[in-house]
């Protein structure tokens, strides 16, 4: 896989610097990043258990808050054969208690029944969302800098009649915005005109509004906070060899090539619709800084094979940053100690500010 053009030498990914100069956050004090557990019968806890492992739990620069249930965190950790000690933040962010670099620090948020690790509990739906309320709800009041999710099952969320098609649609719906969904690795960055739609409803979704402030989301992100001083962007078109001049289908020719000259006449350095077969490949991605797919599986697979559990999942255009990871609750893992965090930490470094 082709790497993308250096221009950003610490990260190409570039969460980090969202929100930096407008949290509200102190910066004489350390960086707050607060994490969502997830699905408590996933390999969420999991990962989180498995951070304080990790060098970065020791650094002083950063605290790392988990949102979840106690109980749930020290039954996993038994199950892991991981020892661990506790602080937990119950007034959060009036804190009584000192954070505890070599701890779990836990914002606690009771379960609505005990969980059975691997085994899904609709009535625990409603405990994952307010793990994502109460989160949110901390980014949008600056009492911390920066939200990384953990994986959540959709399906079990909407069997308890809750009407959820993921985070980003959630968090957007929760602060009325309008965001862009982007995988990134540190060679290659995909954003996404629809997130997470049935493959017959994603004509209807590309409209040309929609498009194009996807488009200027997008290329703001990589001006503002990648610092790329014109950033180019490869956009898919939506059908086979881009439409092929409307033999395989219009939406290129009466949406997408509009948007796109209409964009280029406000200075966005745009290339395309180019057919999807071909544009992930050197000639394209060696001058790229972007790539916008159109829907969810015509970009993130190849995102996922040349980068897999390092994959960070950016939301844009949110009045805060959030990160997630690039995978699903994995149940079967759950429990077991072979669910690799590796996805999760690359979420932190990525929401964590850098002066």
């Amino acid at each position: 896989m082709a790497a993308l053009k250096n221009k950003t030498p610490e990260n190409k990914t570039c969460a980090n610097k969202t929100q930096e100069n407008k949290t509200g956050v102190n910066k004489t004090q350390a960086n707050r990043i607060v994490i969502t557990a997830g699905e408590p019968a996933g390999i969420g806890p999991d990962i989180c258990i498995k951070l304080i492992a990790q060098a970065f739990a020791t650094n002083s620069h950063t605290e790392i808050y988990i949102l979840a249930d106690p109980v749930l965190m020290k039954q996993r950790a038994e199950e892991l054969g991981i020892s661990i000690n506790v602080t937990q933040h119950s007034n959060f962010p009036n804190q009584t208690t000192t954070y505890n670099q070599q701890h779990l620090n836990i914002i606690p948020v009771a379960l609505k029944e005990a969980c059975q690790t691997g085994v899904l509990n609709k009535a625990n739906s409603p405990y994952v969302l307010d793990c994502l309320d109460i989160a949110c709800d901390l980014c949008v009041n600056h009492r911390v800098d920066a939200m990384v999710t953990g994986p959540v099952h959709k399906s079990i969320i909407n069997d308890a009649g809750i009407d959820f098609t993921g985070h980003t649609e959630y968090l957007a719906d929760r602060v009325n915005a309008t965001p862009v969904m982007m995988l990134a690795t540190k060679q290659l960055r995909v954003a996404l005109a629809t997130t997470h739609l049935p493959l017959h409803a994603v004509s209807a979704a590309i409209t040309a509004p929609s498009l194009m402030q996807t488009l200027k989301t997008l290329d703001k992100h990589l001006r503002v906070f990648c610092h790329i001083k014109n950033p180019e962007i490869l956009v898919c078109g939506l059908n086979p060899h881009a439409g092929e001049d409307g033999v395989l289908g219009d939406e290129e020719i009466k949406t997408i090539t509009p948007v796109i000259q209409n964009c280029k006449k406000q200075g966005l350095n745009l290339i395309g619709p180019l057919p999807a077969d071909t544009l992930f490949t050197p000639r394209y991605l060696d001058s790229a800084d972007a790539v916008l797919a159109m829907y969810h599986d015509q970009g993130l697979p190849v995102l996922k094979y040349s980068g897999f559990g390092k994959a960070v999942n950016i939301t844009l255009g949110l009045p805060f940053v959030r990160t997630s990871v690039d995978h699903g609750t994995a149940l079967d893992l759950a429990g077991t100690g072979k669910a690799s965090a590796s996805s999760l930490i690359e979420a932190i470094h990525m929401a964590t500010p850098h002066s």
